[in-house]
């Protein structure tokens, strides 16, 4: 640990508001809050002043350059480095940086992904500054967080859908306050936590594996003896090389104002998690873009590498990335804290059946907010909730919505006590309900965790739909509550009739069961299991309305975004399929090939002395091996032409559906043949890193 201690580090690096605070003058300071709070307009005098302070504090943190760090459509983050040096006469410079530069940039928009709304010869793009998000300074540069649009105007980023979305749903939730008398709350902030699973293995094992160093997974692997089946990695001892990972880790992120927790080990072996602190939904974002880039970066010092792939292993527990959501005032107070008697806290059911309406009437959004080809590997297994939208409440507060809509009265259970029988630990006051890790979109006491969201993928698309989704859902309300006599009723009659139509998305019991995937049918629920089922949801005619409604989205934006993750897709299966191709023939073959010759060799050096061969291991493994060597070659011919056959259409939904139909199963048949292939030959010969080596190399 650094000498520093937590306090003093804990933001060095961050143009925070204490910092803007003691180096801004104070009117300037001032209009930047009004910026900053109410959206008023920053004029260039102002600009200048805090583009000047930004560069002098900037330079004394070893700044020498400045970016506009802004999140195009590749899910990671995107820099462009300009020097403040600025040429003086004879040959001299000066460190300049004026508030043109700092509000606005011009990166090329042709370049990122843009789902069709750009054309090559279009390039002209703009990033603008977002003062709602602290600027920092990250390995030498001044990063300045921006949104990005193409010149025509379209947004190209994940961020300026997220700053929207969170301005329709504060619009809505202080129209339902106000019409509920409060009189004080002036704004309200959606808030996530972001929880972060990672694998780490060594980074020479990395280096030979062709597979993840290009796709992010393992595209081969027989399952170790040992994989998760004690269950004795969870929460376990953290390994030292883990330790000073995490350490460092946590250095670097603290610095940076991330509010890094809680870390421990996962289910997997080899598998981790950091957890922070939750913040508003924004700060959220861009802290978890921070985070990934720097495990990364952090873990190549340290001679590791960490894989964020969402399925790395085949048979071993994914990583998902569970994103913590709530909404709270500008006074403190959380929308969904029940209270001690959640029955009687009208306000709190009020804002709790809006979640329910919303992820009812918006579940293809939210399982859209999710989808990835990688994450399609991970989705629906015993460890992972499925593409199956469903919100645990637990039992009590599901008693208490049911009592709304039948009109029974409500009794609430006892109050019980745990009871450990050990005279040292005191008795405690139970939990109202259990946990449920099964569930995709759960309540957790004073918040909804969404599970399906994928580890590698940004935030900004689940709460994008969160936002929104709720912000409909409330203004619904709102009208209902601004037309009626008496609020109270009308509140409980809003609670009753959202139950009735939207309850069956509740459910509380074990989401990884067969039985849950019929009596969800039975429900009408959506199973969109797979991401070419999923994305047309993104645009159907209801989406559009919807995002058009709140002003996040236009339907031209929305097919883009539909047609580029589609596009990402396709690409990202036909990689992995390449990449398969080429590992066959240029390793696990010739490897194959040379170990059956030297048990060929050996039976010949018997046979040679007059011992009977035809029946002997050697004999037997070479045939056994030279049988699955063909096998597999024709598995190799039929993936080649599987990859070759690709349609050739404009239809990028047509090419998803081929590949997840066609090409992935292809891919499917020639890695059993090849795990197969692993299990039987000598561990000299296989010409990769195993599992065991992977997942118990740190």
């Amino acid at each position: 640990m650094n000498k520093t201690g937590v306090p003093e580090m804990f933001g060095s690096m961050v143009f925070n508001d204490e910092v803007m605070r003691a180096r801004l003058p104070k009117d300037v300071y001032n209009a930047l809050h009004l910026t900053i709070d109410e959206g008023r307009e920053l004029d260039t005098a102002l600009a200048n002043s805090i583009a000047t302070a930004m560069k002098e504090w900037a330079l004394e943190k070893g700044a020498t350059h400045f970016t506009h760090w802004f999140q195009p459509m590749t899910g990671i983050t995107a820099e462009k480095h300009d020097s403040f040096i600025v040429p003086q006469e004879g040959g001299k410079v000066i460190m300049e940086f004026s508030g043109k530069e700092l509000r606005k940039g011009e990166p090329d928009a042709s370049s990122f992904p843009h789902g069709g709304l750009r054309e090559t010869f279009e390039a002209r793009g703009y990033t603008a500054w977002d003062p709602t998000s602290y600027a920092f300074v990250k390995d030498n540069s001044l990063c300045i967080p921006t949104v990005f649009c193409s010149y025509s105007g379209e947004m190209l980023d994940k961020k300026t859908p997220l700053l929207r979305s969170a301005e329709a749903v504060n619009r809505q939730a202080v129209r339902i306050l106000k019409l509920l008398g409060d009189t004080e709350t002036t704004r309200v902030i959606p808030t996530a936590g972001v929880e972060q699973e990672y694998f780490l293995i060594d980074k020479s094992a990395l280096e030979k594996r062709k597979d993840i160093a290009f796709t992010g997974r393992t595209l081969f692997g027989a399952a170790p003896p040992k994989g998760q089946q004690l269950d004795d990695h969870y929460f376990g001892a953290i390994r030292p090389r883990v330790m000073a990972f995490m350490c460092e880790l946590n250095e670097e992120l603290w610095k940076l104002g991330v509010l890094a927790k809680t870390e421990h080990n996962e289910a997997a072996p080899a598998q981790h998690e950091l957890a922070p602190i939750y913040s508003n939904a924004n700060t959220a974002t861009d802290h978890n873009q921070l985070t990934m880039e720097i495990m990364k970066k952090v873990a190549d010092r340290q001679g590791l590498a960490c894989l964020l792939h969402e399925k790395p292993f085949k048979g071993i527990n994914g990583s998902g990335k569970h994103n913590n959501w709530s909404l709270s005032t500008n006074g403190g107070e959380n929308l969904f804290d029940p209270g001690k008697d959640p029955s009687k806290n009208l306000h709190f059911l009020l804002f709790l059946s809006a979640v329910v309406h919303a992820v009812d009437e918006h579940q293809d959004l939210l399982r859209t907010s999710a989808v990835s080809a990688s994450n399609d590997q991970r989705l629906g297994g015993y460890e992972a909730p499925p593409a199956i939208v469903s919100m645990f409440l637990g039992d009590e507060l599901t008693n208490i919505l049911e009592s709304f809509a039948t009109g029974e009265s409500y009794s609430a259970a006892p109050a019980q006590r745990m009871k450990t029988g050990v005279d040292a630990i005191p008795d405690f006051k139970k939990d109202t309900s259990d946990r449920n890790r099964t569930s995709p979109f759960a309540f957790t006491g004073n918040k909804f965790e969404f599970r399906m969201v994928g580890s590698s993928q940004s935030v900004s698309d689940p709460n994008v739909v969160l936002n929104t989704a709720v912000a409909d859902a409330l203004a619904i309300f709102a009208e209902r509550l601004e037309k009626c006599d008496n609020i109270e009723e009308e509140i409980k009659a809003i609670i009753a009739d959202t139950y009735k139509a939207h309850g069956r998305i509740i459910f509380n019991g074990n989401n990884y069961s067969a039985e849950w995937v019929e009596e969800s049918k039975r429900r009408g629920l959506l199973n969109l299991a797979t991401t070419p089922e999923a994305l047309p949801c993104l645009k159907s005619e209801k989406s559009v309305a919807l995002f058009e409604r709140h002003g996040i989205f236009t339907e031209t934006e929305l097919v883009a975004r539909c047609e580029l993750q589609l596009e990402n897709y396709v690409k990202v299966v036909m990689i992995e399929a390449h990449t398969m191709s080429d590992m066959s023939k240029k390793g696990i073959i010739p490897a194959v090939i040379g170990y059956t010759g030297q048990l060929a060799e050996v039976a010949a050096a018997k046979k040679s002395i007059g011992m009977d061969v035809e029946n002997s291991v050697e004999t037997k493994l070479t045939r056994y091996i030279s049988g699955l060597t063909s096998d597999m070659f024709e598995k190799i011919e039929a993936l080649d032409k599987a990859y070759a056959e690709l349609p050739e259409s404009e239809s990028y939904q047509i090419q998803a559906e081929y590949c997840r139909d066609v090409v992935l199963s292809a891919m499917e048949d020639l890695r059993a043949v090849a795990d197969e292939m692993e299990h039987n030959i000598s561990r000299e010969a296989w010409p990769f890193p195993a599992y065991g080596d992977l997942l118990y190399s740190v």
